[in-house]
């Protein structure tokens, strides 16, 4: 392995027994290696691999964005759009790790106040259950008012999650931007926007004494007086991908998407 790799976690998420079962074979192959739940992260490794869906991998990669450690993962979920190997892949992936034949890419990520997102911030009205006005702002200037049930701030990473069940265009993640898309909204004329990922985008409520109910990758939530500005991330995530595919992203969106199959008759 690379000497960087000198000590490597193994995540598994603890309400799946079979990313527990799958940890402990990878520890069993890697010598150099420790194992925890991503309930109890660790700093002291100098590669992260999670083994659970997408939701054990977002966290991760939300934790260790801010500590420069690159991520590859194993996915025993539902979909793993974002995990790029499977259970019956772990000698294929060692095999790589150890002729560093891998490359490892920037992710971008949003940041509001103290919290990151590796996919989307999700901004909605404290009383989710009816529409909210909500004021855009990009850049201090408003740019239109959306009467919806919320709205989707979304990386390109993110453009496969949340943002594509909401009408949002597929991104490249090499593209460097950011997502708007409004969630159900009341007007017919109501697009998504896609603006440089430089913009600092500031969402508010119409209505001045209500508060917002921010999402972060739909695993945190907080509350806000009124406001929100969401911009860039200083840091990004770091992603492993295993030099196997000239064009990865298209391939998964293909196998993900069902894409490679035609429609039954």
């Amino acid at each position: 392995m690379q000497k960087s790799f000198e000590k490597i976690g193994i995540i598994y998420n603890s309400d799946i027994q079979e990313a527990e079962n799958l940890a402990k074979k990878i520890n069993e192959k890697i010598p150099n290696s420790i194992i925890f739940s991503h309930a109890f992260l660790k700093d002291d490794i100098n590669l992260a691999i999670a083994i659970g869906g997408d939701g054990t991998f977002l966290k991760c990669a939300r934790y260790y964005s801010n500590k420069n450690i690159p991520l590859i993962g194993f996915n025993v979920g539902r979909l793993g759009y974002l995990a790029q190997a499977k259970p019956n892949e772990v000698d294929f992936v060692i095999e790589k790790l150890k002729n560093n034949d891998y490359t490892i890419e920037n992710r971008l990520m949003l940041k509001a106040k103290d919290k990151t997102a590796l996919n989307d911030i999700v901004i909605k009205g404290i009383n989710c259950a009816r529409t909210a006005t909500l004021d855009l702002y990009i850049n201090n200037k408003k740019l239109c008012s959306y009467v919806s049930d919320g709205i989707i701030i979304s990386t390109p990473t993110g453009s496969t999650a949340y943002s594509l069940s909401a009408g949002g265009p597929i991104v490249s993640p090499f593209i460097d931007c950011f997502l708007i898309i409004p969630i159900c909204a009341h007007t017919l004329n109501t697009r998504p926007v896609i603006v440089p990922s430089c913009e600092k985008i500031t969402v508010k409520m119409h209505e001045h004494n209500e508060k917002l109910n921010i999402s972060c990758d739909g695993q945190v939530d907080f509350i806000v007086e009124n406001e929100i500005t969401i911009e860039k991330n200083e840091n990004y995530a770091k992603l492993l991908i295993l030099n196997q595919q000239k064009d990865r992203f298209y391939d998964i969106l293909k196998e993900k998407l069902h894409w490679s199959f035609s429609p039954e008759k």
